[in-house]
């Protein structure tokens, strides 16, 4: 049987699964880009959002604390403009009412330090250095002004953290300009209490992009941590980000100061961000194993009757002859493709029924034609001795040899049957050999060795006269010695042996090869090579000649055909 070429394609159910799960993975994949990405801006909105908001309440609270200032700032110039009395009365009463009043305190003209209201606190004697005012910078700014915050050194261990107001005063007094040192305390801790996530804080910075404060103040100082300010400062009020800061920025009424709101992305960003990929995963996952189940159960609807079909299309390959379809269901177009083949397989058997018959007859025509080329052949050969005879006057031996060929051609003929009993042949084949040693003068010798069981079984009549004919022409006439043939008949397990064994001149393997061959066509070969022929129509490829030969040693060929009794050889 012709081996199956091994299978390389894909099953209908692995395209259908692997095209289901393909299609859901590929719009999950799209679904979660897109999502995340709608979704990712959307929580940077959001952080930008919530950072402005913070932002704005710092705003909000530095204006009211720099509004208190100046309405502060307002009293004060009023007191100054009042009797010594009741200047030093307000001022002296001013930080019971107004605790976060640190200080106030007057210049002259040269920025000389004249009075200070400070209650429980004295300035210093000689003061070196007074971070509260600035004489160059009173004069360059002309109206009134704010300093950054900074700590108070006025004073003898004690050192305040304050921000400091100065306004000019008319002309006529003796002091002409009076600064107001508010503690900056209360600001300071609301802006360090102020966080935008874990990490976000809050800042102050003038127009120029200088550091107001910074909660984070020791580690810029210490060079730890900087601010870019001078890119801050050329932003405007707005929320800006990048791919790790959230910057939000908004100016302080009626100052020059800016709050500068910090946060990171990867606080209130990415750790939404991921745990929604987390999230969005799962979820895709849960979906992609439910197509899987989905496609399965789909594809085994499917692919079940199909198989089913395959199956019974290799059991028919295998069997044809005694294959029974028994057709699948499933769907619609599985039942018509089961129908169809249903009705192919009772056509492709009635066809082998029909080419099983023409095959029969077939071989019959080419077994008849085969015997017919054998018999001219031997007619010939015959005749050839026959005429030899008469020639040299040996009118009793063509007598012989006249009856001889009567028994071969009675022999022969058996009544049109292709098989004889083995018995027949044997006496057909003695009768070619007495014909023959008549025409060799006896240059030859021959033996019989039968099997009797062998000898009322079956057998294709001519098959040892060929083989005999071709040991005596081309195995014994050019031997100088005297020649023997031996012709054996023996039972092999269900077979039946035929040896014909010469001493003649024996043949190469090569010359072996060319008898045999199909398109052998000399004289010696035709009778070899048609037994051979005749013997494997008949019975297969099984049977047949074997030849052995060795130059000047002899040859022997071996006819194998299986035992055949009388009454069921018509079946073979």
């Amino acid at each position: 049987m012709k081996l199956r070429a091994p299978r390389t394609g894909l099953r209908i159910t692995t395209i259908l699964v692997s095209m289901v799960v393909g299609v859901v993975a590929v719009i999950l994949c799209c679904c979660i880009f897109l999502f995340l990405d709608r979704y990712r801006s959307a929580v940077v909105q959001n952080a930008r959002t919530y950072s402005a908001q913070a932002v704005s309440q710092v705003s909000n609270t530095v204006a009211n604390y720099l509004r208190d200032m100046d309405q502060a700032m307002e009293l004060v110039e009023q007191s100054m403009s009042e009797s010594a009395a009741s200047r030093d009365e307000l001022l002296t009463a001013f930080p019971e009412f107004r605790p976060e009043v640190v200080a106030v305190t007057s210049y002259s003209a040269n920025g000389a330090l004249l009075e200070c209201w400070a209650p429980g606190h004295e300035p210093k004697e000689e003061i070196f250095c007074n971070l509260s005012f600035d004489l160059n910078t009173a004069r360059a700014k002309g109206t009134s002004y704010m300093t950054a915050p900074h700590v108070e050194t006025i004073f003898e261990g004690y050192y305040p953290w304050v921000v400091t107001m100065t306004a000019p005063l008319p002309e006529g007094g003796m002091a002409s300009w009076v600064s107001l040192d508010l503690s900056f305390s209360s600001i300071s801790s609301y802006i360090n209490n102020v966080s935008i996530g874990q990490r976000g804080y809050c800042f102050l910075m003038d127009e120029q992009g200088s550091i107001v404060y910074h909660p984070q103040q020791q580690l810029l100082y210490s060079g730890l941590k900087a601010e870019n300010t001078a890119a801050l400062a050329a932003l405007e009020d707005g929320a800006y980000d990048d791919d790790t800061v959230i910057y939000c920025l908004t100016s302080v009424p009626g100052s020059s100061w800016r709050v500068v709101g910090v946060s990171y992305v990867d606080e209130l960003v990415n750790r939404n961000v991921e745990e929604m990929i987390r999230l969005s995963f799962v979820l895709a996952a849960v979906l992609l194993a439910a197509a899987l189940l989905t496609s399965w159960v789909l594809s085994s609807l499917l692919g079940r009757p199909l198989r089913g079909l395959a199956s019974a299309m290799e059991n028919f390959e295998t069997d044809a002859d005694h294959f029974t379809y028994r057709p699948v269901g499933g769907t619609r177009e599985v039942q018509e493709l089961s129908d169809s083949f249903g009705h192919m397989v009772l056509r492709i058997q009635r066809l082998m029924t029909t080419v099983r018959e023409e095959e029969i007859n077939l071989r019959k025509t080419e077994l008849k034609a085969l015997q017919a080329q054998i018999n001219p052949h031997f007619l010939y050969n015959t005749l050839d001795s026959i005429a030899w005879m008469c020639e040299r006057g040996r009118n009793a031996d063509a007598v012989q040899m006249v009856h001889a060929l009567a028994r071969l051609f009675r022999i022969s003929i058996s009544k049109g049957h292709e098989l004889i009993p083995i018995a027949k042949e044997i006496e057909h084949a003695e009768s070619y050999l007495q014909i023959q040693k008549y025409r060799y003068k006896n240059q030859f010798t021959y033996t019989f060795d039968v099997d009797p069981d062998c000898l009322d079984y079956y057998c294709n009549k001519i098959t040892l006269q060929p083989i005999i004919e071709n040991a005596i022409n081309h195995g014994l006439d050019l031997l100088v010695d005297e020649g023997r043939i031996d012709v054996r008949v023996r039972q092999e397990g269900d077979d039946i042996l035929f040896c014909v064994q010469d001493n003649g001149v024996g043949m190469s393997q090569e010359q072996i090869d060319v008898i045999l061959r199909p398109e052998a066509r000399d004289r010696g070969g035709i009778g070899i090579k048609n037994v051979n022929d005749r013997l494997q129509i008949y019975f297969g490829k099984n049977y047949g000649l074997h030849i052995t030969s060795e130059p000047d040693v002899g040859t022997c060929v071996e006819i194998r055909m299986p035992k055949i009794r009388e009454g069921d050889y018509e079946t073979k």
